[in-house]
C-alpha cells in the first residue's frame, strides 16, 4: 500500500496492471537541461504534469512547448498538464535547469485527442475550515471542465491550507461499482511536505467502524488506495500536498460513499458538496 520515497530512475512506480490498483499508472521522471525521456503506455490514457521545472512535450507530433512554470517545489506556481491519448508516443525534453515530471494514467480502451491544460483550464475548489481542521484547496488538472475530452482519468493536486489538519474527511470510499451510491475508482497519491522534512499519516479502514491500518507518509511517499475509507493528516506546523490519480472502472465521474459512522460530519464542513461535484 505504501511505497516509501526512493529514486525510481524514471521507471514506473505503479506500472500497468498493478495487482492493487490495476486502473492506475504512475511514473516520476527527473531530467536535467537538454535531456529527453520517451514514454508510451499501452492501454492507458495519461497526463503529463511537471511537479517542478519546464519541459517541451511532443505527443505523436503535436507539440506543447514550455509546459510547467514552477521552481523549487509544488507550492511555487500553478500546475499545468498535457493529456496524452492511449498508446501515444510522448517525448519530454527538459528546457529548465532541471525538472521533475509526474506521468499519471488510467486504463481506457479508446483513443481520444491530445490537449493542453494551462491557466484558466485549471478547475479550483476550496472547502473546509480552520475550525474543523479540514481546510484544503484542490486544483483539478483533469477535472469537470474537461469531462467530455477524457475517458476515465481524473488528475488533481490537493493542498492543506494553513499548517496541520485533515484531508479526505469525512471518510469516504470508492471501491465498488453500485450506482447511484458509489463507483469503483482506483486511486494513487504522491505526497510532498513543506518544509520537506515534515510528514503525515494515511489511514485505511477496510470496514466501517472496524480497526484499520495507518501509514507514516513522508516527502515523496506514494500510497495505493485500492479499497476502504482513507482520510489522511499532516503534522502541526507543516503543509501537505498530494498529487492524486483516479481511474474509473466503468465511468469517469467519481461517486464517493461516505462512511456511515461519520456521515453527520458532512453537515459540519463548509463546501463539502462543492468538492464532491468537481470530481467528474
Amino acid at each position: 500500500m505504501h511505497i516509501p520515497p526512493h529514486d525510481n530512475q524514471n521507471q514506473a512506480i505503479v506500472d500497468v496492471d498493478h495487482p492493487l490498483v490495476p486502473l492506475n499508472y504512475f511514473n516520476i521522471v527527473k531530467l536535467q537541461r537538454g535531456e529527453s525521456f520517451d514514454s508510451q503506455v499501452a492501454g492507458y490514457e495519461t497526463c503529463i504534469v511537471p511537479a517542478t521545472g519546464t519541459v517541451d512535450v511532443d505527443v505523436d507530433g503535436a507539440r506543447y512547448p514550455a509546459l510547467g512554470n514552477r521552481g523549487v517545489d509544488v507550492w511555487d506556481g500553478e500546475p499545468e498538464g498535457v493529456y496524452v491519448p492511449v498508446g501515444a508516443k510522448v517525448r519530454l525534453t527538459c528546457v529548465s535547469d532541471n525538472a521533475e515530471v509526474f506521468i499519471a494514467g488510467a486504463k481506457y480502451d479508446k483513443v481520444l485527442e491530445p490537449f493542453e491544460v494551462r491557466g484558466d483550464g485549471i478547475d479550483l475548489v476550496q472547502y473546509g475550515s480552520d475550525y474543523t481542521k479540514t481546510h484544503r484547496k484542490i486544483k483539478h488538472i483533469l477535472g469537470a471542465e474537461h469531462h467530455d475530452k477524457v475517458g476515465r482519468l481524473l488528475v488533481s493536486e490537493l493542498f492543506t491550507v494553513g499548517q496541520g489538519g485533515w484531508s479526505g474527511f469525512p471518510s469516504h470510499k470508492h471501491d465498488t461499482d453500485r450506482l447511484p451510491e458509489e463507483t469503483r475508482h482506483d486511486e494513487t497519491y504522491n505526497f510532498r511536505f513543506r518544509p520537506n522534512y515534515g510528514s503525515g499519516m494515511q489511514m485505511l479502514q477496510r470496514e466501517d467502524n472496524k480497526p484499520g491500518d495507518a501509514y507514516h507518509v513522508m516527502d515523496g511517499s506514494t500510497m495505493l488506495i485500492d479499497k476502504g475509507y482513507h482520510p489522511c493528516a499532516v503534522l502541526p506546523g507543516y503543509e501537505m500536498y498530494y498529487f492524486t490519480i483516479l481511474g474509473g472502472e466503468s465511468q469517469r465521474s467519481l461517486k464517493q460513499y461516505f462512511q456511515p459512522t461519520h456521515e453527520e460530519q458532512l453537515h459540519t464542513i463548509p463546501g463539502i458538496m462543492d468538492m464532491v461535484a468537481k470530481f467528474k
